[in-house]
């Protein structure tokens, strides 16, 4: 598989390396608007062929797929011409700004027989997959209640870096550059970990979004800082199960933690993303009667990159695709529009198909 890389920031880093190690992918070329940029990233990962506009690599066109590593609002308008070109497409989370151009874009690469994935990276913690492997089997009967959180602390600990001084930092807290803030950067994250782990679609929400003072003027030089920082939200799942879900940059003490709990008619589930593989303990059979929590020992799973080389190679499409971080789009779309009312939304039937 040849691989093109599009937008060279601060993640593009953690593709390359990742693609870097599987048989079977050759990096082939960089594109960044930016050639300073392009150039250090290039030179770092041993890239040869350099190119400052999308338009000039598709008309190169010597690749078979692109890792799209743009800023959010950025996916739209450089995925669908590369879909057009027909070229593979593994795009970093969110799919888009808004539900019509994710569904603009799941609808084109459907349509176009093409492999689309979404690196909704948490897929990759093998007690997520386990998590969802026992509650299919039944381990904890039928899921009534959930609780899921994503916990951050870069506004409050500089363990990162300096967020009032870096750009990487800054554009995330401003709607003007793109960010849909902590809602659509690792909110949509913590939605996928426990819709995953339950395996049922959204079937309601209900959310509260907060901005909270962070500056004089809540702006610092070009950037006005207007994205949400926290969220809470009550969900109810096509399963019938109810939950809360929440995420916060100012959840100090907490470097990157995502927590799930999962309650059903037989025991229940806790999942972390501790450590290398994750965490899970499992309360259920002879241990319910004592409350019991034993930890399931956990095995290496398959990493999005790897998945999305294989599916690739195979021609048989991977997951989490294009429609899934579509429908979850819809669930974010829709947490907007509660948040200006307080009110309850319903999940359109037609969104709430659960990807494998």
């Amino acid at each position: 598989m040849r691989l093109v890389i599009v937008g060279t920031g601060g993640m593009a880093n953690s593709h390359a390396r990742k693609f870097g190690e599987l048989d079977g992918v050759d990096i082939v070329g960089g594109v960044d608007r930016s050639e300073d940029r392009l150039s250090a990233f290039c030179d770092e990962h041993n890239i040869p062929n350099r190119f400052t506009s999308l338009e000039e690599a598709i008309a190169w066109g010597e690749f078979d797929a692109v890792a799209n590593v743009t800023p959010d609002a950025v996916h739209h308008p450089t995925t669908m011409p590369l879909l057009t070109a027909g070229k593979h497409v593994f795009c970093e989370k969110p799919l888009a700004s808004n539900y019509a151009d994710a569904n603009e874009m799941a609808t084109a690469a459907e349509q176009g027989g093409l492999i689309n994935m979404v690196n909704l990276s948490y897929r990759d913690v093998s007690a997520l997959q386990k998590a969802h492997e026992l509650i299919a089997a039944g381990e904890i009967g039928e899921v009534r209640h959930f609780e899921a959180s994503y916990l951050q602390s870069w506004l409050t600990q500089p363990a990162w870096g300096h967020w009032d001084k870096e750009d990487r930092w800054l554009w995330r807290l401003s709607e003007e550059h793109g960010s849909l803030g902590v809602l659509g950067d690792v909110g949509i994250h913590i939605l996928d970990f426990a819709g995953f782990a339950i395996g049922a679609s959204y079937q309601s929400i209900s959310c509260n979004l907060k901005t909270f003072d962070k500056a004089p003027g809540n702006q610092i030089g070009d950037y006005k800082l207007d994205a949400n920082d926290s969220f809470t939200m009550m969900a109810e799942t096509s399963s019938g199960a109810i939950g809360v879900v929440h995420a916060s940059r100012f959840a100090s003490g907490h470097m990157n933690d995502l927590h799930l709990q999962v309650h059903g008619t037989k025991g229940g589930i806790k999942v972390t993303n501790t450590g290398d593989l994750g965490e899970l303990f499992v309360c259920s059979g002879t241990n319910l009667e004592k409350a019991e929590w034993q930890q399931v020992e956990l095995a290496p799973t398959p990493n999005n990159y790897r998945k999305f080389a294989e599916a690739v190679m195979s021609a048989v499409n991977g997951h989490p695709t294009f429609r899934h971080a579509a429908n979850l789009q819809q669930v974010l779309d829709l947490a907007v529009e509660s948040n200006k009312d307080k009110g309850r939304r319903d999940i359109p039937k037609s969104t709430q198909l659960q990807d494998a």
